[in-house]
C-alpha cells in the first residue's frame, strides 16, 4: 500500500562537485513522492556554491569552510534537517520515481526496521554496484557487495537483511538517529557507514536492502589505481573498525592475519615496485593507531 506519509529529508554533500548536485536535484523532479526538503552541506568546496543552490526550491544550503568528511558533512546535515526521515544520498546519484515511497513502505513493513538501502545501479546501465552486503571477514577485514559487477536480473528483485547499507543510498528515521547516535566522524573516509551500521544493529534494529528499487550511481565500474590518500584512509580505518567494533579474540586473530601477513607482503611488493607514495601512506594508516585512541 502507497500513501503519503512524513516528510523526508534529503540529506547529501557537495564537494567540488556542482554538476552532478544539480543533476541529482534535477532527477527529483520524477519522484512520486513530494513531501521532501533537500539538505546540501557544501563540504569546503574551492568555489562557494552558494550562488547556484540557495535560490532552489526546498533546498536548504548549508556551508561548511573546511571538509569535515562523509560523516561530518552528513551530521551537519542531520542538525539543519526537520524531516521524521532521512535518506541520505551521495550527490552523483539520480533518483528513480518510486524510490523514496519505495523505501518508505521499507522501513515501515516492520518496527524492528532501522536503516534501508535500495539497490544501486552503475549509471546508464544495468549493471548492479550493490544489492547488499557480507560481513566483515574476522579475519581479514574485508567484505564484499553482493552482485557487484553483474546484471540485474530476477535473482535481485527481493527484500534482503543486510549487515550494512550502502553509503552512497541509507534512509532511516530520526528516531533511529536520536536513540544510536550520528555518525563516527573519527574516520573521515570510509567504513564510517559500516561502523554506524554497527550501532544500529547492536540496538536492536535490522538493516534491510530493498532490492526491488533502485538507484543510480554514477561512479565508474572501472576501479583505477588507488591515491596515496585512498591507501591511508583504507587501511587506517580497516584496523579502526576492529577495534572500535570487535571482541578481544577477534581483534587478536585480525591482528595476527595483518602484521605477520598484511603488512611484510605490502611492504615488500611496495618496495620492489618502487610505489614510495603509496608504501608511505600505508605505513602512516597503519602507525596512526600506536599513538592514537579508537575514540577520537
Amino acid at each position: 500500500m502507497e500513501f503519503e506519509r512524513g516528510l523526508v529529508s534529503i540529506i547529501s554533500i557537495n564537494y567540488n562537485s556542482l554538476n552532478y548536485t544539480l543533476q541529482m536535484i534535477k532527477s527529483l523532479d520524477l519522484s512520486t513522492y513530494k513531501n521532501i526538503e533537500i539538505v546540501l552541506v557544501d563540504n569546503g568546496s574551492t568555489d562557494d556554491p552558494a550562488d547556484a543552490l540557495s535560490p532552489i526550491d526546498k533546498v536548504t544550503y548549508v556551508r561548511s569552510d573546511k571538509n569535515l568528511g562523509f560523516a561530518g558533512g552528513n551530521n551537519i546535515g542531520i542538525k539543519y534537517s526537520k524531516g521524521e526521515y532521512l535518506f541520505f544520498v551521495n550527490n552523483d546519484t539520480e533518483f528513480t520515481p518510486t524510490l523514496i515511497q519505495d523505501l518508505l513502505n521499507t522501513l515501515h513493513s516492520n518496527v524492528k526496521v532501522g536503516l534501508v538501502s535500495p539497490k544501486i545501479i552503475y549509471y546508464g546501465t544495468q549493471t548492479i554496484q550493490f544489492a547488499g552486503y557480507t560481513e566483515i571477514s574476522n579475519l581479514t577485514g574485508r567484505n564484499k557487495a553482493l552482485g557487484n559487477k553483474k546484471e540485474d536480473s530476477p535473482d535481485y528483485q527481493n527484500l534482503i537483511n543486510s549487515p550494512y547499507a550502502h553509503g552512497a543510498a541509507m534512509m532511516t528515521t530520526r528516531s533511529v538517529v536520536e536513540k544510536c547516535g550520528r555518525m563516527p566522524e573519527i574516520y573521515f573516509l570510509y567504513y564510517e557507514e559500516l561502523d554506524w551500521c554497527e550501532k544500529i544493529r547492536s540496538a536492536g534494529y535490522e538493516i534491510l536492502v530493498n532490492r526491488s528499487t533502485y538507484i543510480f550511481h554514477k561512479e565508474s565500474m572501472s576501479v583505477g589505481k588507488n591515491s596515496p590518500l585512498k591507501t591511508y584512509y583504507l587501511t587506517r580505518n580497516r584496523l579502526l573498525f576492529f577495534r572500535r567494533n570487535k571482541r578481544k579474540l577477534e581483534r587478536m586473530v585480525f591482528y595476527l592475519y595483518f602484521y605477520l601477513l598484511v603488512f611484510p607482503i605490502k611492504s615488500i611488493t611496495g618496495t620492489f615496485k618502487g610505489e614510495w607514495q603509496h608504501l608511505k601512506s600505508f605505513w602512516k594508516g597503519v602507525f596512526w593507531h600506536f599513538t592514537n585512541s579508537p575514540n577520537g
